[in-house]
């Protein structure tokens, strides 16, 4: 139950942030976002890539490769929304569909293989956490009424478990577990190595911000 539970925890806690403590600040964002970077990636590396690969077919290394290129496509509409970028019009009080569907395929996508990989929640509340933040911080600033805001959350809440569910109870998917999982290990390298090499203005040095990507890859490796 808690695996179902937490996705939505994750985004409601990124409401809350924004709300009760008004999180504004850009510097600690970009520290969110290179932890949850790095902390997904080696979630990805660490349990994702040996579960599927320990029994490797050709395929699957296409499959990694469609899930890039379908997070890439994704991105022509969600505008980079999964990995900290929000560009819809502040002055729209429209709710913003294109963006809905497109965090919400990715959603359900990454929601597939989470009852069978037990670390891979870890991943996704890291994950989460910042980009409800970020999504949050926007709506307040655009016209967007509030009634609209909390349906976009709650809903993009749902869909991680909602994810999960489909693949437990859709029998069918059984046979194809291993290609969709390769299919959201592709989307998950998309996004971490996004949002790590996104995270340094201008590609700096930047010591703080390498101890944080440092100390993700070590908490997910004993996690």
């Amino acid at each position: 139950m808690m695996h179902y539970l937490l996705p939505i925890f994750a985004v409601v806690l990124g409401f809350v942030f924004v709300t009760v403590f008004q999180l504004r600040e850009k510097k600690h964002m970009k520290l969110l976002l290179a932890f949850s970077g790095a902390f997904l990636l080696a979630i990805t590396i660490f349990n994702l890539l040996p579960s599927v690969f320990s029994n490797y077919k050709n395929s699957y290394g296409i499959f990694v490769m469609v899930g890039i290129l379908l997070q890439i496509f994704l991105e022509f509409f969600s505008k980079g929304a999964e990995h900290g970028h929000v560009h819809i019009h502040n002055d729209s009080s429209k709710f913003p569909w294109l963006l809905f569907f497109s965090l919400s395929i990715h959603a359900i996508l990454e929601g597939f293989p989470m009852h069978r990989h037990d670390h891979l929640i870890y991943g996704i509340v890291v994950h989460k956490i910042p980009i409800a933040i970020i999504l949050t911080t926007f709506f307040y600033k655009s016209k967007m009424p509030r009634a609209s805001i909390l349906i976009f959350l709650l809903l993009f809440a749902l869909m991680t478990p909602l994810g999960s569910l489909l693949s437990k109870y859709l029998t069918f998917l059984e046979v194809y577990q291993n290609q969709i999982t390769s299919l959201v290990i592709g989307i998950f390298l998309h996004i971490s190595t996004t949002i790590l090499f996104e995270s340094s203005e201008g590609h700096k040095f930047n010591l703080t911000k390498l101890l944080v990507i440092i100390s993700a890859t070590v908490i997910a490796f004993f996690v």
